[in-house]
This record gives C-alpha cells, structure tokens and sequence, in this order.
C-alpha cells in the first residue's frame, strides 16, 4: 500500500487531478444546500483553487528545471525505465572505475571526484533510479533490485567490464552487492565507509534515520503542490528514497536482509580496499545519548567494529584509515585523498583482472 501510494505521488502531474477532486467534492457539497455544507464547500474550493495553482507551479518549475539542465550523459533503457550514465575518460589496459554516492544521491554527487579521475582512467557516474536524471523504475524500490539494475545500466550503455565499483555510505552497500551478485564483472572494489547491516538490525535506538524518511515524504507533498522555495525538482526523487530507506530500519531489513547481506567470504578472492576514519567524528549525536559512560564505550565499539566488518567478506581485502580529522562524510571532505586509493588498486589490477 506505501509503495502504491509512493508510486502515485511519484508522478509530477498527479497534483492537478488530485487538486480536481478537492474542488469537484466542494461543489458537491454546495449542493446539498445546507448551511453547513455551505462551509464546508466554501473551504473545499479554495483548497482546491490553492492547490491546483501549485501543482501548476510545480509543472512550470520542473519543465523549466529540465531545460536549464539537459543531462550530460547517455539515457539508456533497463527494463522498460531509463538510467541516466555519465561516462568520461580514456578506456585504458585498466578497469573501468565506477562511482555510487550515499543516501540515495545522485552521481553527480560524486562529480567531483568522477572529474578528477577520468583524466587518469575511464569513470563513469550512474544515477540511481529516482534520483538525478533517472527515470523512477517501479516500486518498492529495494538495493536488490538496483543490484541489477546497475550492471544492466552500464552494458545498455556499451560500457565493458571489468569494472572497479566505489560506493560511499549506503552506495558501498549497493556496490558490494553488486560484486556479490556479478563476481564476473568486477575486478576491485573501494568500499568508502559502506552501510554495513549491523548498524540497522543491533544499533542502539537511533531516530535520525525515520526522521529522514518523514522529511522526504513530506518534500514530495510539498514539491507536488509547489509549496517550496528554489528550483523546482521533481517528486520522484524523494518518493524513490522513502521507498527504499524502509530497508533502513529493524523491521524492514528483516524483509530483505537475506538478499542484500554481504557477509563472510561472499566476495572471494576479490581485491576489496575498505576506507573508514579511524574515530566516530560526526557521530556524537548517537554517544550522546547514551545513558552513562559506560553504555557511551559499548556504543562507540559496536560502531567501530561493524566499521570494518567488510574486511571478511573477502580474503584479500585490506584496511585503509582516513586522513586525521574527517569523519563519514570524507568523500567530499578529502576527494585528492579518495581518488589516490582508487587509483592506486586501478594500477594495481591489470595484471590480475580478467
């Protein structure tokens, strides 16, 4: 039913049809003539009257928003939705490297270090569906089926493995399922503080990730009826977060965490590097609210120790720590640092990719 009502709101146009129905049962209950009724109808329409100017607005906005920013890449098909790649550089003797931000971002998020390697290799940036220049693709949406929409992705647009896949956050998550599912096409993997599923099933009470989930449905509501400053941006990417941040919770996980679990010796003999900080910088909402000293230490080892529970999901990974003073949010904090260690295992490979 979430995911139903996800996939309507998902829809730019629906707030027109929807501010007609508001209007449509005003009028109707100006019809019955009674006073109450009378109020109830005044109020129905100009709701509605409101509404429907703001999902005009919205339309105005994203058309224009669309044409201000044409996308710099290639749109190919991936059963029957549409994926928008960006790939630059020089196809050398070497992998190509693949980029995949946190949260649910865009690639362009990543843009610039995306920028900063292709003079040096072939790097392609890919847009999630729901997010950047990608269309939404049916709902729920789930990391096991952007598993596979990610690999389609890169053959529809003639890339050509092997391929070394970079994933940030939750798009090490991704990345490394990928990996697990096509060992075929990969030659590396830079996992840069990837999402790892302990954090969501044993983690002390944590409500900042539900509350993203809230804020971005209620950005599409606001995006839908044009109630928002700035440009306009379409509902599909927040209805395709919320979709799949219920993964991100207790409950939801215990739904899929067979399928989108990288545990122990799944990946081989793959060439993994993990890159994690060394401390929890950023992260002193969560000790906060521990109950006492004690309680704050088990916290800060749980956190630290699921940090580098990658390194057994293959025999030949190895750990790299962070520059002093960056927390999870290194990526943009240090991008020359994160392009040094994914250059590095690209030259390392070709002797040893296939």
């Amino acid at each position: 039913m979430a995911n139903s009502l996800l996939a309507v709101v998902s829809r730019d146009w629906i707030g027109a049809p929807v501010a007609l129905a508001v209007a449509a049962a005003g009028g109707g209950l100006l019809a019955v003539g009674a006073a109450w009724s009378v109020v109830l109808a005044g109020l129905a329409l100009a709701v509605g009257v409101l509404l429907a100017a703001g999902a005009v607005r919205h339309l105005v906005l994203v058309a224009r928003e669309a044409r201000a920013h044409p996308p710099p890449g290639r749109l190919v098909d991936v059963g029957g939705h549409r994926m928008h790649v960006l790939a630059e550089g020089r196809a050398g003797a070497g992998p190509t490297v693949v980029w995949m931000p946190g949260g649910h971002a865009p690639g362009e998020d990543l843009r610039e270090l995306h920028t900063m390697l292709s003079a040096q290799a072939r790097s392609v940036l890919v847009d999630r569906p729901g997010t950047g220049w990608s269309d939404v693709g049916p709902f729920p949406r789930t990391t096991a089926a952007e598993a596979a929409e990610l690999p389609a992705a890169l053959e529809a647009a003639g890339e050509r493995a092997p391929f070394v896949f970079v994933g940030h956050s939750f798009g090490g998550l991704l990345v490394a399922n990928v990996a697990r599912r096509r060992p075929d096409l990969v030659a590396g993997l830079v996992l840069l503080d990837p999402t790892p599923l302990e954090v969501i099933a044993f983690a002390p009470p944590n409500g900042q990730l539900a509350a993203l989930r809230r804020g971005v449905l209620l950005m599409a509501v606001r995006q839908l009826f044009g109630a928002h400053r700035g440009p306009g941006g379409r509902t599909g990417p927040c209805c395709a977060a919320a979709s799949i941040f219920a993964e991100l919770s207790p409950s939801g996980l215990a739904q899929v965490g067979w399928d989108t679990v990288v545990y122990d010796g799944d990946l081989g003999d793959l060439p993994l590097v993990l890159v994690v900080p060394r401390d929890l910088i950023g992260g002193e909402a969560v000790l906060a609210g521990a109950r006492d000293a004690v309680e704050a230490e088990r916290i800060s080892r749980f956190y630290l120790r699921s940090r580098v529970r990658y390194l057994a999901a293959s025999t030949a990974s190895r750990l790299v720590y962070t520059p002093a003073g960056t927390g999870h949010d290194f990526p943009h904090e240090a991008p020359e640092f994160v392009v040094g260690v994914v250059g590095d295992l690209v030259r390392e490979l070709p002797a040893i990719s296939p």
